[in-house]
């Protein structure tokens, strides 16, 4: 009798929700390493990021996008051009909300775009760890715009987990596989991510900013990669520009007799060589630019491809 042969499923997976419910903490859970940029500070991530799982059930593809939030700028409503486009390219979605958190008009313009949708919809209630009291708001926030209990809604489930000690992480595989149409591979099995380098080494530098800065430059900085450039002896050379908005916030990102800067660089450099396997020398340095969040131009340069 023939062995029967294991159904392979393969797609698209959009991880979407306002800022700072977790959404690269989950997925850096899921994949067991570090592929998108984690910090407190909101609106962390600005790229898609697509972190790829892969085992004998085939292969979720799933995407990162920024936090949907009210849009200002340009660099705003790219973020929220990303997040929302994602959506109509998925096999599934999962929406992560902070189930501690109250329901918020972010939440509200979600929820009825994927009332126009038949990709099925995975409700993430995320930080469960941290009590989760408002699990009952986003439940009503569905049947409201749906006019049904959300139990007779078949495209909806609800899977409450935390991204951050792992609380139905393997479930939500599961969850995604069964919901995955049949298809090949799209990548090669040992594919984790495919964010461009230069984005990678740009994102680790911003995050060690945002974490020795705290709050004090919140979505003022940018990293641009000036020259990427592989050297005798395995030696990669990077050399990246930090771009501000005054003249006035150089002192805090250079930091006291350069300190803040030069430790942001130490930081950086001990974990893109691990990431890379190879040794990096890496020069930072800081320049100001005015409205950069409003230069088309600036954005592309620094890797933002509008719709």
């Amino acid at each position: 009798m023939p062995e029967n042969k294991q159904i392979c499923r393969s797609g698209m997976v959009s991880i979407v929700g306002r800022p700072n419910v977790g959404k690269s903490t989950l997925l850096n859970k899921i994949l067991g390493e570090k592929v998108s940029i984690v910090s407190k500070v909101p609106q962390t991530t600005r790229n898609q990021i697509r972190g790829i799982f892969t085992d004998e059930r085939g292969q979720i593809v799933f995407v990162d996008t920024p936090g949907v939030h009210k849009g200002r700028d340009q660099l705003d409503q790219f973020m929220n051009q990303s997040a929302y486009g994602i959506t109509s390219e998925a096999d599934v979605i999962i929406h992560l909300v902070d189930a501690n958190d109250r329901v918020g008009m972010e939440e509200e313009e979600l929820v009825r775009r994927f009332s126009d949708m038949k990709v099925p919809v995975i409700l993430g209630l995320n930080k469960v760890d941290m009590k989760g009291k408002n699990i009952s708001e986003y439940i009503a926030l569905y049947e409201r715009i749906s006019g049904k209990p959300i139990q007779e809604n078949p495209r909806i489930t609800l899977l409450p987990l935390s991204g951050k000690d792992g609380t139905n992480v393997p479930k939500l595989i599961d969850l995604v596989f069964e919901l995955l149409p049949e298809g090949e591979k799209l990548y090669p099995e040992d594919t984790v991510c495919d964010i461009p380098q230069k984005m990678v080494i740009a994102d680790e530098i911003r995050e060690k900013l945002y974490m020795l800065l705290d709050d004090e430059l919140p979505h003022s900085i940018a990293v641009i990669i000036e020259n990427l450039e592989q050297r005798k002896g395995k030696l990669l050379y990077i050399q990246a520009v930090i771009v501000i908005e005054r003249d006035s916030q150089k002192s805090i990102v250079i930091g006291k007799n350069g300190g803040i800067l030069k430790k942001a660089g130490s930081l950086a450099r001990k974990d893109l060589e691990e990431l890379l396997d190879t040794k990096v020398f890496l020069e930072l340095f800081v320049k100001s630019q005015k409205d950069w969040r409003d230069s088309p131009s600036l954005l592309q340069d620094m890797g933002y491809q509008f719709m």
